[in-house]
């Protein structure tokens, strides 16, 4: 074309997470059995929703108002009913008004970050979920700006790198946490989120909070929430949704909470201008929101929630204990979420490396893929894998690190297949290594 139509930051939106799909479901047509363990969906992994859930949707279903346009903000008395939840943390206070709904988180990252002025950047954990990471680094026309989290010290956030980051780097504008993290699991202690919003306040920052899974931890930890330390001077922003929790990933309902909001006239004006493009948009999904104080109330939801939050911190502790064993590769327990990142040791991957496809097709298909320098090493791990036991994971190296590893998910229901999985990844960890 004559005039250059490519956004600076297009080649920066990247998700591996759902590429792979395109691979597995290739090799389907193969003949290969895929076990999908890369996408964070519990329906997808037979997750039953239950009746009484289900019944409340159908009733709101049959009121008019369902169908129709909600307040650009959101449905007001859900907005009160979130406001009234946080304030009652007894830490940041907020009013419905502090409250915006989008049409699930991705819809908030992408606002958030695209809103911002291209030279203003949001630091973001490295591992880092891949959505939050891209829309940053797309923002800005250029890599991602990144802080340490230590897969030595059970993925907590090392607060020297980050505060080096944003002392010599008077671009970085704000701070991004994932908490409970994605994609490695962990769950951050108080220190380190106070250690945080130390770092934002002397440096004049604000942060960006995504606490999806704040609801879904164990293992004897604590999910502790930003409004409870955030204090009144540091502007922030808090990301909230249904998918996972519910789960309701289909339901595309996610909502921001704005803490300290009028501190700071220039993030109050920023806010402002978030708000003015969601009403371009008129307003997000109307149904999810007026059923989502009904389903959380429910008398059966908190039984429900700990079916699950139970099952995961088993499952955690299946995987951790079958990992743990291998040598090559650090892994932590999953504390939070329903994510696991392992990591290789540094320098044991290499291009030589493979493991046997018994299907010639196959095989042919996933060397045609992973030939070349520049196919990161931990992603040809991960294509072999798939080639030759059909499970599906995650390349870490695409979650804007350059650790080499993988993110895999606990999610499948059947404890035997779960156990199957991580037994078979195992194994064909140490025949990897051993291959070269």
């Amino acid at each position: 074309m004559r005039t250059n139509i490519v956004h600076s930051g297009a080649g920066e939106l990247t998700y591996e997470i759902r590429n792979i799909v395109s691979v597995g479901e290739q090799l389907q047509e193969l003949g290969v059995t895929v076990n999908w363990e890369n996408i964070g969906d519990p329906v997808a992994k037979g997750e039953q929703i239950p009746s009484w859930m289900k019944a409340i949707v159908a009733e709101a279903a049959q009121d008019n108002a369902s169908f129709g346009y909600s307040p650009t903000r959101g449905v007001l008395s859900t907005r009160q009913f979130i406001a009234d939840q946080t304030n009652a943390l007894g830490g940041a206070q907020i009013t419905a008004n502090d409250i915006l709904f989008f049409n699930g988180l991705g819809d908030a990252i992408s606002k958030v970050f695209s809103l911002l002025r291209p030279t203003a950047r949001v630091i973001v954990p490295t591992p880092s979920y891949s959505t939050h990471s891209s829309a940053e680094a797309a923002h800005a026309g250029d890599s991602p700006i990144t802080y340490i989290l230590d897969p030595n010290k059970y993925w907590y956030p090392d607060l020297e790198d980050l505060e080096n980051h944003v002392k010599y780097n008077p671009a970085i504008a704000g701070i991004l946490v994932i908490n409970p993290d994605n994609p490695t699991g962990a769950v951050y202690p108080e220190h380190i989120l106070r250690g945080i919003v130390d770092i934002a306040d002397r440096y004049d920052l604000f942060i960006v909070c995504d606490e999806v899974y704040q609801n879904m931890v164990y293992n004897g930890t604590k999910a502790i929430p930003l409004a409870t330390v955030i204090g009144k001077r540091v502007p922030a922003i808090c990301m909230r949704g249904v998918s996972k929790e519910m789960p309701w990933p289909g339901g595309r309902c996610g909502w921001m909470e704005v803490y300290n909001g009028h501190h700071d006239c220039m993030f109050e004006k920023y806010v402002s201008s978030i708000l003015n493009a969601k009403m371009m948009e008129v307003c997000s999904t109307t149904l999810p929101q007026l059923i989502l104080p009904k389903v959380t109330t429910h008398p059966e939801y908190r039984n429900y929630l700990e079916e699950r939050i139970c099952r995961y911190e088993k499952y955690s502790n299946i995987a951790y204990d079958i990992l743990k064993k291998v040598k090559g590769v650090l892994v932590n327990r999953t504390n939070g979420a329903f994510y696991m990142s392992v990591v290789f040791e540094h320098g044991l991957l290499n291009q030589k490396q493979s493991l046997p496809i018994v299907k010639e097709e196959v095989r042919a298909t996933i060397e045609k893929m992973v030939k070349g320098p520049k196919v990161e090493p931990d992603k040809r791990f991960v294509y072999y894998l798939l080639g030759s036991t059909g499970i599906c994971v995650v390349p870490l190296s695409s979650f804007a690190t350059t650790l080499q590893g993988f993110r895999i998910t606990l999610l499948e229901r059947d404890e035997a297949t779960f156990t199957r999985i991580f037994q078979t990844i195992a194994a064909a960890i140490q025949q990897y290594i051993a291959s070269a």
